[in-house]
């Protein structure tokens, strides 16, 4: 048999039409299967143009991902300082500097007229004025003697002006003690008893004053002074006020506070934009002799509110069911206070999901933080990953909230 990619025109010669037909058909079915073997490899080099993308995409992702993973391993171990460290030594450089600077002053005070025109070349900066706030202790400084110093003259001289110089000054706390006095007023002829009733005080029948137990709540809290350093403090002002008696000076105040957070917490909750965000911070554990991590969540009101308002819930833990507590849910079983709604700003941690789930909490809407979703755009940025990427972290900072949680 003949095969029909070797036929030569003279082969075709003297063949009957049938035989004709036949080959012709032959040939027919040959070109149909290269057809259909051209579309296969075509197919199979379209598929493996496909696989060769995709994988080229996730060798990028990978590299890309791969890159952050050591930027957040080792790029704090590169900086041999953390940034409490830093701020540290920067601050004794700027006392050392001062130091130096004053030497300086002193040894150039020393030197002649001359030569202290050639080193005074350098312009100070301007000092920025004193905040208006403050109060002011006048000293008046004017000669003894108002004549002219002229002996051929002698005559009283004229104020024409006057140069002002103000310094920042401090008080140290001072304790100082309240003295109430009572007066009792007695009628002889109907015998009756008359007397001011005793103002309200946060300890009744305590020692400490409001302002003492402020101070003490502030100097614990917000300036996180321990109550053995504050024992010390007050000691060098001759008052005796041991931790123990601090301590209980604080349960005390914190307890007279509860109505007044209370009350601002439910003005917060009354937004209807609310930002949330928890961060933790160490709590000592005294049975383990270590500290444990606890969370500090935020709420505040909305960045656009004529108002604004932040409120605080300490926690032990970071899950979910502490936001549904606060903000009025039913996860624990309780019959809730009335729940908040309104849009909730917050990040991407899966517990809030459960707060803002519409079968147990609804009439809430989820919202998400702009500053999260800038950093993926800064880290495409830095990796040169996209060309919209550089436009984008401008964008989100311009219409950021100044606000947040």
């Amino acid at each position: 048999m003949l095969d029909v990619r070797d036929l030569q025109a003279k082969d075709l010669q003297g063949l009957n039409p049938e035989a004709v037909a036949a080959l012709a058909q032959r040939m027919l079915a040959h070109i149909g299967e290269q057809a259909r073997q051209l579309q296969q490899h075509t197919q199979r080099i379209e598929r493996q143009a496909r696989e060769i993308k995709h994988k080229d995409a996730r060798l990028e992702k990978i590299t890309f991902e791969l890159a952050r993973l050591k930027a957040w391993k080792f790029g704090a171990k590169t900086e041999a300082m953390s940034v409490e460290q830093r701020r540290l030594f920067e601050e004794t450089l700027a006392e050392d500097e001062a130091s130096l600077q004053a030497q300086l002053q002193q040894l150039q005070a020393k030197l002649p007229a001359q030569d202290q025109t050639s080193t005074n070349t350098r312009r100070k900066p301007k000092r920025q004025a004193l905040p208006e706030h403050l109060r002011r202790v006048e000293h008046r400084h004017e000669p003894q003697d108002t004549a002219c110093p002229t002996p051929e003259c002698g005559r009283p001289m004229v104020r024409v002006g006057e140069d002002v110089s103000e310094k920042l000054n401090i008080v140290p706390a001072e304790f100082f003690v309240h003295r109430h006095v009572y007066g009792k007023w007695a009628c002889k002829c109907c015998q009756r008893l008359v007397q001011e009733s005793a103002q309200l005080a946060i300890i009744d029948g305590g020692m400490p004053a409001s302002g003492l137990v402020a101070h003490t709540l502030i100097s614990r809290f917000v300036d996180h002074l321990p109550y053995y350093r504050q024992e010390t403090i007050n000691a060098r002002s001759g008052v005796h006020t041991p931790r123990s008696t601090l301590a209980q000076w604080s349960g005390r105040g914190g307890a007279a506070l509860e109505p007044i957070y209370d009350v601002h917490k439910r003005f917060v909750l009354g937004s209807q934009v609310l930002h949330a965000d928890e961060t933790p911070l160490a709590m000592l554990d005294p049975g383990a002799g270590k500290t444990k991590k606890a969370y500090v969540w935020a709420y505040a009101r909305g960045a656009f509110d004529p108002t604004p308002g932040v409120v605080y819930d300490f926690c032990l833990g970071r899950g979910a069911r502490y936001p549904v507590a606060f903000l009025g849910g039913t996860q624990d079983g309780n019959a809730p206070e009335r729940r908040w709604r309104g849009t909730l700003v917050r990040d991407e941690y899966v517990a809030y999901d459960t707060v803002i789930d519409a079968n147990t909490c609804p009439g809430r809407i989820a919202a998400g933080c702009l500053a999260h979703a800038r950093r993926k755009f800064d880290e495409l940025k830095k990796a040169n990953a996209s060309a919209m990427a550089a436009r984008c972290p401008r964008a989100a900072r311009r219409h950021r909230p100044s606000t947040t949680a």
